[in-house]
């Protein structure tokens, strides 16, 4: 096959053969993603856990949760408590004194988020350790009671809860009893809590005399924040409440600790052990993530819930602000440290931790994070995948675009929806990175598909049409419309001689070949001077210069183009001849002039040409070859345009429909064509046109 035949026909043959693989590398690239995804999604890592939380954190800032008021309330140890009593620690009278005042009150718990790990420094019994044997007040001192038996008698008449702090892998001291049995629904929740070997504790004296006793032990997560406090810990093998589970369970005389978990009647398992589920406590059933903990919802700021210790000492207190409550008593005086960053970013005291927990359990008002959250967002993931892989591969790149958004935005609305109607805790964030990224994965290999596919088409339409033409109306796209404007152009147009002769003599298929071979090369020779290929008719060709691209040289583009043209086809003609296939001569003829170049036709189609009688002039240029027996015919327009022309004049010529004459002439190759030569042939050819005789023997 030809060349100009194969460069037709590999395109085509491109186009019906594409590789599947653009076909399905987008939908499986976006299952790749959607595994990665989900993978990321089920693993949690800490960057995930870390921008997740980030995001909880902005819904509570958004929409906090309101204040409603509960029977809780912070007595506190505030600084002015502090100016007016004394500093830190005070001495265990003073504590038992705030203990008789709160039960008078009618308290209904009284925890104290306060260690008394050590005895009474102003206790009588640790300042006769510090006086001499023989000073006088130490019989006196001998007949006072211990401070801490006061406090502890103090502590044995009130709903009370005392507190202990849970010290790592290694404890400072022994575990102490637990207050109250645990009964355990489902899974041993055991398995599910860090365990802890060791405690700072409150003094055996005081203990003892407690109702209750609860962890103070927060885990912050990395950046600090509390955002879930336990309300089970786990202690050697023992189960352990919070502070705030343990004066729930006091306040309402419940005598155990109810655990739910996977596994319990209701509970699916899907397949293993899930965690925590709920903890019962007396009526109330809190939901738990599944190592026992709570995600606290905090309200913003509100003063009233605290009572300072001086006020209450002073018998400043309304009994309503205690009758009933649970009382928590803790700090918030800043020399003491107790202080925590909450959700809401704001610093408050630890003590207030428990308290808003305690309000949100009293009107059931949770922030949870289900144990089938990740399955609902992996459910999302799949979606997510299946909707936007063929909107994406349908849609062009603005609405596909727009789905992706759309599926973004639903993603968080949803989120945010979840939050602000049930307080469930959904992330937004894997699936929709995990949309973008199947966006991409999918819209890339499309775009490069496409772009690969206009590459084709432009090199297929190259076939049909000129480079430079197709290159002209990407460049310009504004200029595909209907229209045309007058340029100066020059035409160069061919013939090639006997071709009806050999079509009669070789069968169509070798005809075709042979003429393939030929028209490819004249057409590259037209290329190669950036000639316009403005049509191709049976073994013609017709270019023109100057169009689309205006050329100041057109001319000496287009005779110079000629006689490449004239060389290749006299060779190729030797050629076929020498090969016993009578090949013809190509005829050439050029002709400059202004013509009407631009789109013509209709709606339908359009037609890149020039329209004008220069056209004519060429192709006639061309026909009158056969009476001069020249090869290549140009104009003296054409010539007179070609500075430093070269070439021979073969007469004034009226063509076909004409009245005045146009000088025409032979163009030269300066290489090939001796110069005396050319001026003996202009000296017998000036003789000829004086009428002298002797120009017949010139």
């Amino acid at each position: 096959m030809t060349k100009t035949a194969q460069r037709t026909a590999t395109p085509a043959r491109g186009l019906h053969r594409e590789n599947p693989l653009w076909r399905w590398l987008p939908p499986m690239l976006a299952v790749i993603v959607m595994g990665l995804a989900i993978g990321f999604q089920v693993s949690e890592p800490r960057v995930l856990s870390v921008l997740r939380n980030s995001i909880f954190d902005s819904y509570q800032r958004w929409q906090p949760r309101p204040y409603r008021p509960a029977p809780v309330r912070i007595i506190d140890v505030d600084d002015e408590s502090l100016a007016r009593l004394g500093q830190w620690p005070w001495p265990r009278t003073k504590m038992a004194a705030v203990v008789h005042r709160l039960t008078a009150l009618g308290a209904a718990a009284i925890a104290f988020d306060v260690l008394f790990a050590e005895p009474d420094r102003t206790s009588p019994a640790r300042l006769l350790e510090q006086l001499a044997d023989d000073t006088d007040i130490r019989p006196f001192l001998k007949g006072l009671p211990d401070h801490d038996r006061i406090f502890g008698e103090a502590l044995a008449q009130a709903p009370a809860v005392t507190a202990f702090a849970f010290e790592g892998m290694h404890g400072a001291g022994p575990l102490p009893e637990p207050k109250a049995p645990y009964v355990v629904a489902g899974d041993d929740p055991r398995q599910f809590l860090m365990p802890f070997a060791g405690v700072t504790g409150t003094l055996p004296v005081l203990d003892t005399e407690t109702a209750g006793s609860g962890a103070i032990t927060f885990i912050p997560d990395g950046d600090g924040i509390i955002r879930r406090v336990p309300l089970l810990f786990r202690g050697g093998e023992k189960l352990y409440p919070s502070l705030a589970a343990e004066a729930l369970r006091v306040a309402q005389g419940a005598g155990n600790y109810v655990v739910k978990s996977s596994g319990a009647s209701g509970e699916e398992r899907f397949g293993g052990r899930t965690g925590i589920v709920a903890l019962k406590i007396g009526s109330a059933v809190i939901p738990t993530d599944a190592e026992g903990r709570v995600w606290v919802y905090y309200t913003e700021p509100r003063p009233f819930r605290y009572v300072p210790v001086w006020r209450l000492l002073a018998g400043d207190v309304e009994p309503a602000l205690i009758e009933g409550h649970i009382v928590f008593v803790g700090t918030s005086a800043q020399g003491l440290g107790d202080l925590r960053i909450s959700a809401l970013g704001d610093i408050i005291p630890g003590v207030e931790v428990h308290a808003q927990l305690l309000e949100q359990v009293i009107h059931e008002t949770y922030l949870t994070r289900p144990d089938w959250a990740v399955a609902a967002e992996v459910l999302t993931l799949v979606a997510m995948t299946a909707v936007l892989t063929p909107l994406v591969l349908w849609l062009g790149a603005l609405w596909s675009a727009v789905a992706g958004a759309v599926c973004v935005a639903a993603t968080w609305a949803g989120s945010w929806l979840a939050f602000s109607g049930s307080g469930l805790l959904l992330d937004p964030l894997t699936p929709s990175i995990a949309g973008m990224a199947i966006f991409l994965a999918v819209s890339i290999p499309r775009y490069m598909h496409t772009e690969r596919r206009q590459r084709w088409i432009r090199s297929a339409f190259a076939s049909y049409v000129s480079p430079n033409l197709v290159q002209h109306l990407i460049d310009n796209p504004e200029q595909l419309s209907l229209g045309g404007e007058w340029r100066d152009c020059t035409f160069v147009m061919t013939d090639l001689a006997g071709f009806t002769t050999l079509m009669e003599r070789f069968d169509a298929r070798s005809v075709v070949s042979l003429l393939n071979e030929y028209l490819d090369r004249m057409i590259r020779i037209a290329f190669e001077h950036e000639g316009t290929l403005d049509r191709i008719v049976g073994d013609a060709v017709a270019i023109m210069f100057s169009a689309p691209i205006p050329q100041s040289d057109h001319a000496g583009r287009a005779v110079a183009c000629a006689l490449a043209m004239d060389r290749f086809a006299t060779a190729f003609a030797q050629e076929k001849q020498a090969a016993g296939i009578p090949f013809g001569a190509t005829r050439i003829g050029v002709h400059s002039g202004s013509v009407l170049v631009g789109n013509f036709g209709g709606g339908t189609m359009f037609d890149y040409r020039a329209l004008g009688d220069p056209i004519n002039t060429a192709a006639r240029l061309e026909s009158v070859n056969k009476q001069l027996g020249t090869r290549v015919c140009i104009s003296s327009d054409t010539a007179a345009a070609c500075p430093g022309f070269v070439g021979r004049p073969v007469g004034t010529l009226v063509l076909k429909g004409k009245t005045q004459g146009i000088e025409a002439f032979e163009p030269l190759d300066p290489d090939d064509t001796p110069s005396e030569w050319i001026e003996a042939y202009r000296h017998a050819y000036d003789k000829m046109g004086a009428g002298d005789t002797a120009a017949i023997d010139a």
